[in-house]
């Protein structure tokens, strides 16, 4: 866990190096105005700040270990989820008040953990502390182990905002469960996901679930039933002894058509499903039964904690072609670090394919050129660093160099 927790920070710092350095970004001369920060800052510094409060009590009752793990949760989180979700808002050339904001929200994180994780990881804190504290501000103290340690600033917690995002994140992780079952990238854009079992959440929210899962919407429902089949089967040690030799009988009367969907809508009302047989009344709790999903044509879905996501996964020629570009795209930003261009390179991007693709590529020309930073995007034979791919059975030859 160690390795893990000092890995992802490192990777994290050097991230907000590599962009702070293309910017000329100094901290120093700016400010974190709570104005403009995005969902994403504010529920990343509530975090934080709610970090800043449990390490604190965990170590003031010398309870270190907790404290290692709550710090791994976090820095987890940082980068898996905040970073790598808001990496364009440091791509523009402009400095505008979300991009600042941005870059003042990991600084504050960064400059804070490098405070917080300085007990635990001394040597890696100095490192991060010297070179983005220090370079800019040479009033500070002399040595992270000099530092005040960090107090929790209550007025950045959202506990509402911290529940709202677990939820996404517990939609989100079932969603990508969802999609690699029915064997569909998540570059390939989709209609619809439906969510039972979680309150429905503003738009700020689901556009984040909308986003990370590829989809068109997102639609919170009662009941998900019209999208699932469920398939329950007997609790052995449960039900063995209470109902010794007719189990067979009730297993056999649970797979009749319909039955399993019953079982679960009863359940989910918060009642025990209940049936006749044999003049005897079975009454089924939810820790009688098994429940299984069986997959419906056209849907995809997956349970788990009371919470279920169906995906739409019909495609339309119009999600098809998106569904190229964004594979396009994928491979020229390969390209480009494979060809070792800097983040800033303006290339020009040549394109070898047959006559479908060519046209798909033609009509949404300018998405590609503005995502790749390219100034031109030519047909025919590729040049630069060139490189064949198979794009969801087109093949295609594509050539990048700088501009």
């Amino acid at each position: 866990m160690q390795r893990k927790y000092m890995g992802t920070l490192w990777n994290t710092y050097a991230f907000y190096v590599l962009y702070a350095d293309i910017d000329e970004f100094d901290p120093t001369k700016h400010e974190l105005v709570r104005e403009n920060l995005s969902v994403m800052d504010k529920w990343l510094l509530s975090r934080l700040n709610t970090l800043i409060r449990t390490v604190d009590n965990y170590l003031e009752n010398l309870r270190i270990t907790e404290a290692g793990r709550e710090l791994n949760r976090f820095v987890d989180d940082l980068s898996n989820w905040y970073v790598r979700r808001g990496r364009e808002r440091y791509w523009g050339k402009e400095m505008t008040a979300d991009k600042e904001a941005a870059y003042m929200t990991l600084f504050t994180v960064l400059e804070t953990l490098s405070r917080l994780t300085a007990p635990f990881t001394p040597f890696m804190a100095e490192a991060i502390y010297q070179n983005i504290v220090r370079t800019v501000n040479n009033l500070a103290p002399e040595s992270v182990h000099l530092c005040a340690f960090p107090i929790c600033d209550e007025s950045f917690i959202d506990a509402e905002l911290e529940r709202s995002m677990d939820k996404i994140l517990e939609v989100v992780t079932l969603g990508r469960s969802a999609r690699n079952l029915a064997n569909i990238k998540n570059r390939q854009p989709l209609s619809e996901l439906f969510v039972q079992g979680v309150d429905e959440l503003p738009a700020r929210y689901t556009e984040i679930i909308e986003d990370e899962l590829n989809v068109k919407a997102v639609r919170f429902v009662k009941d998900a039933s019209s999208f699932i089949t469920y398939r329950v089967k007997p609790q052995l040690k449960l039900l063995g002894p209470r109902y010794g030799k007719i189990l067979p009988r009730i297993n056999q009367y649970l797979q009749g058509d319909g039955i399993g969907n019953a079982v679960v809508a009863a359940h989910a009302e918060g009642r025990a499903y209940e049936f006749e047989l044999e003049t005897l009344t079975v009454s089924l709790n939810p820790e009688d039964v098994l429940v299984d999903t069986v997959k419906k044509e056209g849907f995809a879905s997956v349970g788990d904690n009371g919470v279920t996501v169906v995906l739409n996964t019909a495609l339309t020629d119009e999600l098809i072609e998106e569904g190229y570009v964004r594979e396009i795209i994928s491979k020229i930003q390969t390209m480009r670090k494979e060809a070792d261009f800097v983040v800033t390179d303006r290339i020009i991007i040549s394109v070898e394919c047959g006559e479908n693709l060519l046209a798909v590529l033609d009509r949404n020309s300018d998405e590609i050129r503005r995502t790749t930073l390219a100034d031109e995007l030519t047909f025919g034979t590729p040049c630069g660093y060139v490189k064949e791919w198979d794009i969801n059975g087109e093949k295609v030859a594509l050539g990048v160099k700088k501009a």
